[in-house]
């Protein structure tokens, strides 16, 4: 059995990764309040995997799962990008006429914007997860209360859906990594189709033309740039580190590009090497 952490409780969008991801496994869900709790466990017990957002593409990027990911020195073994579905559900005895609040993560509640506002006389509230919304009305009983959450954790917690599909933009895909201990990471990675994605993290020197020459590199050596993202370096005035996630059909040209460019880089970091994930329907 697979020991899998994720931010949220059951029936959460992590939740749902996870199960998708390792279809056909069992697996025990570590529920953490935090992303930081997220990589506690991963360090506490090496054979506990991680399954955290990374980035939505109505959302962005989660920037503090970028440099969580760098300190913690666990290495990218995968990922998984999950179509993202809210709906809006509440007490099973209860309508539309009795419901007067509406509870989910900001992330959910800004991705239902248009829904929100065709309804201005509810009021909204931000909670720390879509899942556990659902279950703290079921839990405690909370009339004239609505959840946003996946239609899974409606079903899970006995709550009545009265509206599906109520995000603004129906692309919407969260990309899910699947984290692990870099000293467990080949023995798992053993088990993936052929690698053919990396992210990396770098740091360049604040002179004109830096980022360009690695972009040119890059390019020679047809690397495919699927993601850069830029985090300014705490105490370093105009001095950012760049997240960079690159695809390409060749590994023995990636590697050739990594090397090209190192020594146009300060601190390079490869945070994981893996196989591209497939995307929900």
């Amino acid at each position: 059995m697979r020991k899998i952490a994720i931010q949220g409780t059951l029936g959460s969008y992590h939740d749902i990764a996870a199960h998708k991801y390792f279809e056909g496994e069992e697996i025990q869900l570590i529920c953490c309040a935090t992303f930081e709790d997220v990589f506690a466990a991963v360090k506490k017990d090496s054979d506990t995997i991680a399954m955290l957002a990374i980035e939505n593409t109505i959302a962005g990027s989660l920037l503090q799962n970028n440099e969580l990911l760098r300190q913690s020195g666990a290495r990218i073994i995968g990922e998984y990008k999950l179509r993202i579905s809210h709906s809006f559900a509440c007490l099973p005895d209860e309508d539309w006429a009795d419901i007067n609040e509406v509870n989910s993560h900001p992330i959910a509640l800004m991705q239902c914007r248009d829904f929100l506002n065709h309804h201005p006389q509810i009021k909204v509230v931000e909670t720390e997860d879509t899942a556990l919304s659902a279950e703290m009305i079921q839990t405690q009983n909370l009339k004239g209360r609505a959840a946003i959450c996946s239609k899974a954790a409606a079903e899970r917690y006995g709550l009545k859906v009265l509206q599906e599909g109520i995000e603004t933009n129906k692309h919407n895909f969260t990309r899910f990594l699947v984290v692990a201990d870099p000293w467990k990471a080949d023995e798992l990675q053993q088990q993936q189709a052929e690698i053919n994605k990396a992210s990396m993290v770098f740091t360049l020197p604040h002179t004109e033309g830096s980022l360009s020459q690695v972009l040119s590199i890059l390019s020679f050596y047809n690397i495919n740039l699927t993601k850069i993202q830029s985090l300014p370096i705490i105490g370093r005035e105009w001095e950012y580190q760049f997240y960079v996630d690159v695809a390409f059909g060749d590994y023995l040209r990636y590697k050739q590009a990594v090397a090209a460019i190192t020594p146009l880089t300060k601190e390079l970091k490869t945070l994981g090497e893996y196989a591209e994930g497939k995307s929900s329907i």
